[in-house]
């Protein structure tokens, strides 16, 4: 069955991690462009805050907190925006955060509670959402990562939980398109973004971890899932540099991972003592922010810009390519 989704204006989108980074964006762009939005985080307090931004603005918005984790927590939060709006036309799960640690240090307990936010909480989510968008058609949009396909180091159990949300997302999609479902499923792949993804993160280094550059902006990511909300849209990068490392671990798989053993554990710190060690993983950390502090910023993801145009974003593709591989010689050359 084919699957027509409303304009934006005319939507009711829930959005989970709501309180800072790419779900803040998210929010703030979609009530911007009219939709009526349910923001939901573990930090009331942040999300009180986001509503009354956003009905000052003239935007309709509320909130409910909740963990993503626990299943009974997204059933509260689909009969909310019921309640409060009538319906859903969009569901986003995008809460998640990461660990900074070698996987035979990282306590299990982390480990296993790091799957419980990032790849349960697409479960939950996704399951409360189901029965609403199939009644009456919408979008399920997922939010992976550039490392749904290519691992990195020292970031182990997130690159496996991203990997598993693509699992999950796409065999859902399968399921949903057996039964002619009028639901569309999106896996998003951001590349490295300028949110608090590090102040949120666990460490268990002694110095502060960074994003390897390049860096794209969290808005970008919005505009990305409110494209695939409004069309539907099978998956979707934010970034070229992802898309780029996607495609050519398919092609040349040792070759990335000599990169990335040889050069990403260092690109993920600076020279300065850790701090935020324990992040957010247990409690909800200083939220209402969407930006973090990236030294390296990139204005804009030209390559997500072009994606609906086939040839430009084939075109940004081979000349990011010739530039990772001119950066590939230069760092053989000085080793």
């Amino acid at each position: 069955m084919a699957t027509s989704l409303r304009p934006i204006s005319d939507q009711v989108i829930v959005i989970t991690g709501a309180s800072s980074g790419i779900g803040l964006a998210t929010a703030r762009l979609a009530a911007k462009k009219g939709a009526n939005v349910l923001l939901t985080a573990r930090n009331a307090d942040a999300l009180a805050a986001v509503v009354r931004d956003i009905e000052r603005a003239g935007g309709d918005a509320t909130y409910i907190a909740a963990d993503v984790a626990f299943r009974d927590d997204m059933e509260k939060v689909a009969r909310a925006a019921i309640d409060y709006f009538g319906r859903i036309d969009t569901w986003v799960n995008n809460a998640g955060l990461s660990i900074y640690g070698k996987l035979q240090e990282v306590s299990e307990e982390d480990h296993r509670r790091l799957f419980d936010v990032n790849f349960w909480g697409v479960v939950n989510g996704s399951l409360a959402a189901l029965p609403h968008l199939k009644r009456r058609g919408g979008a399920l949009i997922n939010v992976g990562s550039e490392v749904s396909d290519v691992a990195i180091p020292v970031q182990a159990m997130y690159s496996a939980t991203k990997h598993a949300v693509k699992g999950f997302t796409d065999a859902l999609r399968l399921e949903l398109q057996e039964e002619r479902a009028p639901v569309s499923v999106t896996l998003v792949k951001p590349a490295s973004i300028d949110t608090p993804f590090i102040q949120h993160a666990k460490n268990y280094f002694q110095h502060q971890p960074k994003l390897p550059p390049p860096v794209y902006r969290p808005d970008d990511v919005a505009r990305a899932i409110l494209h695939a909300a409004s069309r539907p849209t099978r998956d979707i990068f934010v970034g070229g540099a992802g898309k780029l490392f996607s495609t050519l671990n398919k092609f040349v798989p040792g070759l990335i991972d000599w990169v990335n053993a040889s050069f990403m554990v260092k690109e993920q710190f600076t020279g300065e003592p850790a701090s935020h060690a324990e992040g957010a993983l247990y409690r909800p950390g200083d939220d209402g922010q969407e930006r973090g502090d990236s030294q390296h910023m990139v204005r804009h993801s030209m390559y997500t810009s072009a994606v609906r145009h086939p040839l430009m974003a084939s075109l940004l593709l081979a000349a990011a390519g010739a530039a990772v591989a001119a950066a590939i010689n230069s760092a053989q050359e000085e080793a």
